[in-house]
């Protein structure tokens, strides 16, 4: 099952030409395979401007498409934007001790979180967010996340190509 949903995910990738939006929802399918999810969002992060921007969301009502956070100096950033460690918590009060929106997160059912983070040239450029109920973020799961890191990869950089200023940024050799 997960080799059909992985090779659909590059399927998508391969036939894809200015519109991502089937490439990003087919790394959905391939999170929710993975790792499972309620809530699923790709944020892309840009350091410099200290801010992140979703680029993706299932649940755009509540999480809507380039929505923007502050990147700000906290001990989730250091230890996802700075230091390239995924973040899990597994209840909300993890959550709301890094995240303001927690009381939304739980009226959507979510109780626990995972953000992988995507590396490229030894810089972040976004993270993929896997929200679910209470304590579902096991450590096998955790382990399954890290195979989400070359597809969510592929996924940024369709980003990066499909977007002028973001485009701008990597012609200039600056990523992130």
């Amino acid at each position: 099952m997960q080799y059909q949903i992985y090779q659909n995910f590059t399927n998508k990738l391969a036939d894809c030409t200015d519109d991502f939006s089937d490439v990003f929802q087919s790394l959905e399918d391939l999170a929710r395979e993975l790792v499972g999810h309620r809530l699923f969002t790709l944020m892309s992060v840009d350091k410099k401007m200290g801010e992140a921007a979703r680029i993706f969301s299932n649940m755009p009502d509540a999480y809507p498409i380039f929505g923007k956070k502050p990147v700000t100096n906290t001990p989730w950033s250091k230890q996802v934007i700075d230091n390239h460690e995924t973040f899990v918590a597994n209840d909300i009060s993890e959550i709301a001790a890094v995240f303001d929106d927690y009381e939304l997160i739980q009226s959507l059912g979510c109780e626990s979180v995972i953000n992988v983070p995507i590396v490229i040239g030894a810089q972040v450029i976004g993270t993929i967010n896997c929200l679910a109920e209470v304590e579902h973020y096991t450590s096998d799961r955790i382990l399954a996340s890290d195979a989400l890191k070359l597809p969510g990869a592929a996924c940024f950089l369709c980003h990066l190509f499909n977007n002028p200023l973001a485009g701008q940024k990597y012609n200039n050799h600056n990523i992130a």
